[in-house]
């Protein structure tokens, strides 16, 4: 069923379809790997490099999450705290929307990089009910980087992030839902030719260097 779900999402269908408009459809890189890959940072080297935007899944949550006035506020706040994946109707929207005011305010900003999406068939699933003939997924960026590796670089972010789950209980609940939800979601894309893995666990340079020859070609 998910095998039929990716081949869906990766169809293109006429551009018009998007928004009911003849403006250029959303082209996505799904950007994933464990917590403390190296997502963010890199997605930050990319937007000054090319012309992407950066969506991160978590950061669109946790400013959903501090919203005054969001009703969903405290249900995201539960499930982040227990290193659980919010609902996937709330990510869908707030990545869809996220997408939509982008490209209301310049036509020509059509690439994203939506960074830590999807995380579970759940998500590929809403995904595809959501967004199917109304986005291009060009291919998944994997940064695949040692669990213990991760956990330490979000130990030592944790020290000035000021987020709630930069700490060991919570990063390990997170690596184990990775490992169990995410990974098989890499797998199945990877299936389809629709991966490209960098090795994660080297410098911030290093992992670029990677990243630039991966987009140079794909361009």
């Amino acid at each position: 069923m998910i095998g039929r779900l990716i081949g869906s999402v990766c169809q293109r269908v006429p551009s018009s379809s998007y928004r009911g408009s003849l403006m250029m459809k959303p082209q996505v890189v799904f950007v994933l790997g464990g917590p403390g890959a190296g997502k963010g940072t890199q997605c930050s080297k990319i937007v000054e490099n090319y012309s992407y935007t950066h969506l991160s899944a978590g950061d669109l949550l946790r400013a959903e999450r501090a919203r005054e006035g969001s009703e969903f506020g405290q249900l995201i706040a539960n499930y982040i705290k227990e290193g659980k994946i919010v609902p996937v109707e709330i990510t869908i929207n707030l990545l869809k929307k996220a997408m939509e005011d982008t490209m209301d305010k310049d036509a020509k900003k059509f690439r994203f990089l939506i960074d830590g999406f999807p995380r579970n068939e759940d998500n590929l699933e809403g995904w595809n009910k959501v967004m199917e003939g109304a986005a291009d997924v060009k291919f998944v960026l994997f940064f695949d980087c040692g669990n213990e590796v991760c956990i330490n670089r979000c130990l030592e972010r944790g020290k000035s992030s000021g987020r709630t789950d930069d700490n060991r209980e919570s990063l390990e609940k997170r690596i184990q839902t990775y490992l169990q939800s995410t990974r098989p979601i890499i797998e199945l894309y990877e299936k389809h030719g629709k991966v490209r893995t960098i090795d994660a666990s080297r410098s911030v340079d290093e992992v670029f260097a990677d990243v630039k020859a991966i987009l140079d070609k794909e361009d």
